[in-house]
């Protein structure tokens, strides 16, 4: 059954596909698998500076606010695979652990599901595998 919240939603889908085929048709076939590895991982002074206290000295640190980043991207789905590594990368240079980062997650189950909580999961186990990988070579 279609709305007009429904239509509305899919002539606006449908201009902004229309629009990214006028810039760039190639963008169609764009596949962001693999952009986590073009960025590299921040050091945790550089964070502190940009996400820490630097601007709030009574706030949150860098760790703590990926954690909170960490537990949002989970609650909606982890939907930017790439997005989600990078944090996942990102919180553990800034001196979160494995297990935190777990339980972060996990924690969310309660709020974003399970399917939520697993994607979220599988995700930030690649990157620890990978992350132990770089630290065995």
């Amino acid at each position: 059954m279609s709305n007009d919240f429904t239509k509305l939603f899919e002539q606006m889908m449908e201009q902004g596909q229309k629009m990214v085929a006028d810039f760039n048709p190639e963008l169609e076939k764009f596949q962001a698998k693999g952009f986590e590895n073009m960025m590299p991982t921040m050091p945790k002074e550089m964070m502190d500076m940009f996400w820490g206290k630097s601007m709030n000295p009574d706030g949150l640190d860098a760790k703590t606010r990926l954690l909170a980043m960490l537990a949002g991207m989970t609650v909606q789905g982890a939907p930017v695979e790439p997005m989600f590594k990078s944090t996942v990368s990102h919180a553990l240079e800034a001196g979160a652990s494995e297990q935190e980062i777990a339980e972060v997650i996990t924690q969310m189950s309660v709020l974003g599901g399970l399917p939520a909580m697993t994607r979220a999961l599988e995700f930030a186990q690649s990157v620890f595998a990978d992350d132990d990988k770089e630290t065995s070579a």
